[in-house]
């Protein structure tokens, strides 16, 4: 039993190392690499994307707080405290950060994108394909308003959906215990902010998914080969991002795997209609 489990385990990594290098050696493991230099040369841009979008929105966290903590936005019979004196205003400026990470995360997949689509492998691989590749500037607009789309539908999803249904649950739970609800200012925002930002993340993943399909970085066979590590991949994932329930992971992890499986019916529907008409 131990050696069946061992060796089924070995021939696993096996087909992962192969993946692996399959991956390196293909045009879109050049492209990484190329891309990996590029991004070491853009670190001071990054940072300073970063810095803008910490700036700009630290003077509004007040309002935001202020906003997140009024009484119709809160369960019933909950009240939120501050136990420090330095509480409010740290809690200002990691939401600040949470911010400027997003905006640092936006710029690095839309540069990501524009240099793939001007990259030598992809468009001789597009070429390949008789498919013509469309401008730089028209590829990094696309992928930016479906990033700007994507992380909107997510944000909507965690504000409308997951963050109140897990607000109620988890004060339904404890009060039915006999306990009083008071929240921790810092713990109520972080709780709230981590859904929205965990959702605007995985919502990101058929553009990513997308994205890795069309410039051929991964073959579909390979993707379709490894889809349980990636499911397995997005629950880990949920569980970073999300709050340290079994709820909140499982209502952040599904979606994420929902919109993969979405992204690749829709490859391989475009792929069908790409096919016919050539």
């Amino acid at each position: 039993m131990r050696v069946s489990l061992i060796l089924t385990t070995m021939a696993g990594a096996e087909r992962l190392v192969s993946a692996v290098d399959e991956l390196l050696d293909s045009p879109g493991g050049e492209m990484l690499s190329d891309f990996r230099t590029h991004l070491r040369k853009r670190v001071k841009m990054l940072g300073i994307v970063f810095a803008v979008g910490f700036i700009a929105t630290f003077p509004l966290t007040r309002t935001f707080i202020s906003w997140l903590i009024e009484p119709q936005r809160l369960p019933n019979d909950v009240d939120i405290i501050v136990i420090s004196p330095v509480e409010f205003i740290l809690l200002q400026v990691r939401l600040a950060a949470h911010v400027g990470l997003m905006f640092m995360i936006l710029v690095f997949v839309s540069e990501g994108s524009w240099r793939a689509s001007k990259h030598f492998a992809v468009r001789q691989r597009l070429a390949e394909l008789q498919f013509k590749a469309p401008r730089p500037n028209r590829t990094m607009m696309v992928t930016v308003l479906t990033a700007l789309i994507l992380m909107g539908a997510g944000t909507y999803y965690s504000w409308n959906w997951l963050t109140p249904m897990l607000l109620e649950y988890l004060t339904t739970d404890a009060q039915s215990a006999g306990l009083s609800t008071e929240w921790r200012l810092s713990s109520y925002t972080g709780f709230v902010a981590n859904l929205a930002l965990a959702s605007a993340i995985g919502f990101q993943a058929p553009l990513v998914t997308l994205l890795i399909l069309r410039m051929e970085l991964v073959r579909r066979a390979t993707v379709r080969s490894y889809r349980r590590h990636i499911w397995f991949s997005a629950f880990i994932l949920g569980a970073f991002l999300s709050p340290p329930d079994p709820l909140s992971l499982f209502l952040v992890a599904m979606p994420v795997v929902i919109l993969f499986e979405v992204a690749l019916i829709i490859d391989a529907l475009t792929r069908q209609e790409r096919a016919s008409s050539h």
